[in-house]
């Protein structure tokens, strides 16, 4: 009970470890779409992806998304895929979603603070990221 009142933060890098990992899962989930040829083309139809390059678009956002979520998975280069959740799932939440993060388009900013966190804190326990840093 003592340490639910500590300030003090209880097992940090295998926490961060955990939703990195979570997180990476959830990011792949999204991002494996790129491969459904029917889902890419109804993205496609979706406004903000109207004009000569909207295609080529939601391409380059869905696999933003499966490339971050596979080095948030693994915890390799885990900062470069914290920039491609923060870009990607960024750009669908403030042009896709117009910025209404405070009430309708909640769930992409999430990823984006997630992400945030992963950028500054790194990648906490079991990631190829640590393993790395030991060698050199």
């Amino acid at each position: 009970m003592k340490k639910l009142f500590d300030p003090a933060p209880i097992l940090p890098d295998k926490i961060l470890g955990v939703i990195r990992i979570v997180l990476g899962l959830l990011t792949v989930y999204h991002g494996q779409e790129v491969f459904q040829a029917e889902l890419m083309n109804e993205y496609s139809k979706w406004a903000p992806f109207q004009g000569s390059y909207g295609r080529l678009m939601v391409y380059i956002g869905k696999s933003s998304e499966l490339l971050a979520g596979l080095l948030l998975t693994a915890g390799a280069y885990t900062r470069i895929g914290a920039l491609f959740l923060i870009g990607a799932l960024g750009y669908i939440t403030f042009f896709v979603g117009q910025g209404r993060f405070w009430y309708e388009d909640q769930h992409p900013f999430m990823f984006v603070l997630l992400g945030v966190i992963y950028l500054f804190y790194g990648p906490g326990a079991w990631s190829v990221d640590a393993r790395l840093t030991k060698k050199n």
